[in-house]
């Protein structure tokens, strides 16, 4: 019964971890393709599906194809936890048909290896299968890339690497900037296992027993919601990461100090399970090493940049603790050995999983703003790439007011897409103000404003919530 929980909270963290990723561009070489199985020949939209290279894929297309191809990019799947049945075209079901029903052309790579941090293999299945579909489809008038959480920035890299492929770009929930991601999941996981695991076996990084580390750090995370000091240091851990206290796709961003912590808590475990030890199995094997560190990081300054550094102070309180404490605390992180990286998986990393934000066509990302799976703070450093390396002009980013990772409606969906395509075809964004997006994701009606919980399963009913947002400052950033 021990084993089954465990088993089960381990499962529930991993789940959240749908992270972004991005992947190396280059020619495809020595490419094969099994013969694409054209699955239904007759009726209103042609189906294929096949194998390249060993990268499976899938391609619907209408009958009144309107010359414009949507590229699809999945996101994280953690194996044995999120798995999907066949290759995704879009973030919703509903998203598909309704893209489909008016007119366009869909495609998406499964990659080579769908699991884990599937950088290399992304960038490069998902050109070969573009050039499929130029061979044995037709040449689209439009191709735009879109994708979600990692997929996210593997189509904003597809487009600065291959401008003269794509005329636009849509992102959904994604990071831009993988090696801060990685970093920032090492300091939360730092905080937990020298503040709340002090003497544990728990290796961060290069562990020699990732699942027993990944276990011990979740169980010090469980036994601290347990009591206020714990909760207070379950705080700390989540405010060097800037990990917002919203966790529910369904339910109103919490107000009282017990449900911000409790929902912030759930990320931090998000963080450790998906993020930590047993995540970082595969992230090694494919970059040939450690790519994190926290070698010179200075936690009480993290801690005074975040925007979570007045939770923090209020939950210390909460806990009958002072400043002196949590100045005890800082110090011990400070004494605390840190991790250095290790050389050749830093240049992966950089080489392979960093937007550079130079923008060659029209990009529109869509945020939500209580996001800890993938932190929405990553928006606010694209944005600033942009500024110096790329136009403004051609970047829109809308923010949609709930809790939850990659928690939209097809309504949402669809409206950005849209926005994307007036912009792609006339050369001038439309109106993205929020009553604008919002009064454009009502018409649509009921029955594409279905909002899924990933922790819950549940789909329910959300109202359009697209807002005004400034994302915190991003605490970790790679450069």
């Amino acid at each position: 019964m021990r084993r089954t929980r465990k088993t089960r909270m381990l499962r529930r963290a991993m789940f959240v971890a749908l992270l972004a990723g991005l992947v190396a561009a280059g020619p495809v070489t020595g490419a094969t393709a099994s013969i694409p199985e054209r699955m239904n020949g007759s009726g209103e939209r042609r189906s294929y599906a096949g194998s390249i290279d060993g990268a499976e894929y899938r391609v619907e297309v209408p009958e009144n194809w309107n010359g414009t191809l949507v590229l699809f990019s999945h996101g994280y799947y953690v194996e044995g936890v999120f798995d999907p049945d066949q290759v995704a075209l879009s973030v919703r079901p509903e998203t598909e048909s309704w893209l489909l029903d008016h007119g366009y052309a869909l495609a998406g790579s499964d990659y080579k290896n769908p699991f884990g941090y599937a950088v290399a293999d992304a960038q490069r299945d998902q050109i070969a299968l573009l050039d499929w579909f130029e061979e044995n489809v037709g040449r689209p008038t439009r191709t735009v890339t879109s994708g979600m959480s990692q997929g996210g920035v593997i189509s904003t890299v597809l487009a600065e690497r291959n401008p003269h492929r794509f005329d636009g770009v849509a992102t959904n929930c994604a990071e831009y900037d993988t090696p801060g991601s990685w970093n920032t999941a090492l300091d939360v996981g730092f905080v937990v296992k020298t503040l709340l695991a002090p003497g544990e076996d728990i290796d961060l990084v290069r562990a020699d027993d990732p699942q027993g580390s990944t276990e011990r750090l979740l169980a010090a995370a469980q036994r601290a919601r347990q009591s206020a000091e714990g909760r207070a240091r379950l705080a700390l851990a989540g405010a060097v990461g800037n990990l917002p206290t919203w966790f529910s796709a369904h339910d109103p961003e919490p107000t009282e100090l017990a449900r911000r912590l409790e929902q912030q808590a759930a990320w931090v475990e998000g963080q450790l399970g998906g993020l930590g030890p047993i995540g970082r199995v595969d992230l090694e094997a494919r970059t040939g090493g450690n790519p994190s560190w926290n070698v010179g990081v200075d936690y009480r300054r993290l801690l005074a940049k975040s925007a979570y550094r007045e939770t923090v102070e209020a939950a210390y309180r909460e806990a009958g603790l002072d400043g002196s404490d949590l100045e005890q605390d800082l110090r011990q992180l400070d004494r605390a050995p840190k991790i250095a990286p290790d050389a050749d998986a830093v240049a992966f990393m950089f080489r392979h999983g960093l937007s550079r934000g130079h923008t060659p066509v029209p990009v529109i990302t869509m945020h939500n703003t209580g996001d800890g799976g993938a932190i929405v703070d990553q928006e606010r450093w694209y944005a600033e790439q942009v500024q110096r390396y790329g136009d403004p002009g051609k970047l829109r980013q809308l923010y949609v007011d709930r809790g939850m990772h990659c928690a939209f409606s097809a309504g949402d969906e669809i409206v950005q897409l849209r926005t994307l395509l007036d912009r792609v075809r006339t050369g001038r964004w439309p109106d993205t103000s929020p009553p604008a997006l919002n009064a454009a994701v009502a018409e649509l009606g009921p029955d594409y404003q279905l909002v899924l919980d990933i922790i819950t399963g549940q789909d329910r009913a959300a109202p359009p919530a697209f807002t005004r947002f400034t994302p915190p400052r991003f605490l970790r950033p790679s450069r």
